[in-house]
């Protein structure tokens, strides 16, 4: 049995900056190395730095969403606020979440351990909801004896 639970969520906003990922859906290599260079570009530029400065709290989402018919990934915080270079304005619902906890050696590597445990397990045992899409997100909650730790947050509605 996986580590997550189902919790209530109030509605709330992620500033992000994005891509769009070309691979398919199904090629989990592809998009874990379109994933990895995005990261690598936006905390190398300033872009992560940027969007920190704007945060609520120290939070750091890694997005996934539909949007436009494209497969969106973004590097996002908590914020009403904007910047001119945001890519979009995520809202997410007011819901029923599935929250996945985790921790690993890199923040990389955490979005990778939170996504699977969530996708891979959590959903599948899931009896009474169902993901019907929407945005979910990854998210770096902080470090803590030379980990990184965070949970997945996706909602879910009821079957």
């Amino acid at each position: 049995m996986s580590n997550y639970q189902l919790v209530e969520k109030e509605a709330f906003t992620v500033l992000g900056i994005g891509v769009e990922l070309k691979s398919d859906y199904t090629d989990f290599a592809g998009i874990t190395k379109e994933k990895h260079d995005f990261w690598e570009q936006v905390t190398q530029d300033g872009t992560l730095t940027k969007l920190k400065e704007l945060a609520d709290n120290d939070y750091i989402f890694a997005v996934n969403e539909a949007y436009d018919n494209k497969m969106m990934h973004y590097a996002g915080v908590l914020t009403e606020k904007t910047l001119p270079e945001a890519t979009r304005i995520i809202q997410f619902p007011k819901s029923t979440y599935v929250v996945v906890s985790g921790e690993a050696d890199s923040s990389e590597e955490l979005q990778n351990v939170l996504t699977g445990m969530a996708f891979g397990q959590a959903l599948v045992e899931l009896q009474d909801y169902q993901y019907v899409g929407g945005p979910n997100a990854a998210v770096e909650m902080g470090q803590k004896d030379g980990k990184f730790f965070g949970e997945m947050w996706i909602p879910v509605v009821a079957k």
